[in-house]
């Protein structure tokens, strides 16, 4: 990674940034949206507000992670209710879902924005994000959501490093995802099912593991863990424990995906 490249890349989305009157960011706590506010409160100071949604389908540790990080900041911080298991086609999980979900989470943040008088609402997609099926970015792009870190051209690696200088937390976080992405196309998501693969995951957090999924198959949860932490899943007494708590959170079967943790790994399903 060219380091300078990245740091006029910074100075380009802070000039971006500098020139609205005012920005809602939403706001997850990971890396790539922890990154946009921080710069944006650098570009913007008190013009800049984050959003929070508190959904079943995110962890309730990212949002009080998201919360604490606004505080610490000084940064102003709404958190609001957003529910999208009321979303049929969400529900549905048909590969379009990410679609819906945002377009309806997109609606809820424009709506804050008009009663806040913020003349802008900005997500945080990077160039990254267009190597994958995103059909959230598209919807976000219908709904007039803006996309500063594209447009400065940043990518997930200079993200980390200028997160990195910045002397930001989330510099080493591991990717996150909404917990309906870890539930296969076709198979109907329930809150149940969230809170499963919620606990499921946290367990691995809680035991140190940085990057992970559990992938909800019906009763049988799949774990795919980076590949330097497979030895660590199948010793003896972890193995035991793992087994324990999973079948306690409610699955039947628990296997180790020996190919490690791949992102979008549900995606196949979609390939021709």
């Amino acid at each position: 990674m060219d380091k300078e490249k990245a740091l006029k890349k910074k100075k380009k989305l802070i000039s971006l940034l500098s020139e609205m009157d005012s920005l809602l960011v939403a706001f997850s706590g990971g890396v790539d949206s922890t990154f946009l506010l921080a710069v944006a409160q650098e570009a913007l100071g008190e013009r800049v507000v984050g959003a929070t949604a508190a959904s079943p389908a995110y962890p309730s540790r990212e949002r009080e992670e998201a919360v604490a990080f606004a505080e610490q900041r000084g940064i102003s911080h709404i958190l609001f209710e957003s529910d999208e298991t009321c979303i049929p086609e969400f529900i549905a999980n048909n590969p379009d879902r990410c679609y819906h979900c945002k377009k309806s989470l997109s609606r809820e943040l424009l709506d804050i924005a008009d009663q806040k008088g913020i003349a802008h609402v900005a997500h945080a997609a990077n160039t990254d994000d267009l190597g994958d099926y995103r059909p959230g970015m598209q919807a976000a792009e219908e709904m007039g959501l803006i996309a500063p870190l594209l447009d400065a051209q940043l990518n997930k690696e200079e993200i980390r490093f200028l997160s990195r200088e910045m002397g930001l937390p989330t510099w080493d976080k591991s990717a996150m995802a909404c917990l309906a992405s870890r539930i296969p196309y076709g198979e109907t998501i329930t809150e149940e099912k969230l809170r499963m693969v919620g606990e499921a995951e946290t367990f691995l957090a809680e035991k140190g593991f940085k990057q992970y999924r559990v992938r909800y198959h019906g009763k049988v949860a799949r774990i795919e863990v980076n590949i330097a932490d497979l030895e660590r899943m199948i010793a003896p007494v972890f193995r035991k424990e793992i087994v324990q708590k999973f079948r306690a959170i409610g699955f039947q079967h628990i296997a180790l995906d020996l190919e490690g943790y791949i992102t979008g790994s549900l995606n196949r399903a979609l390939a021709p």
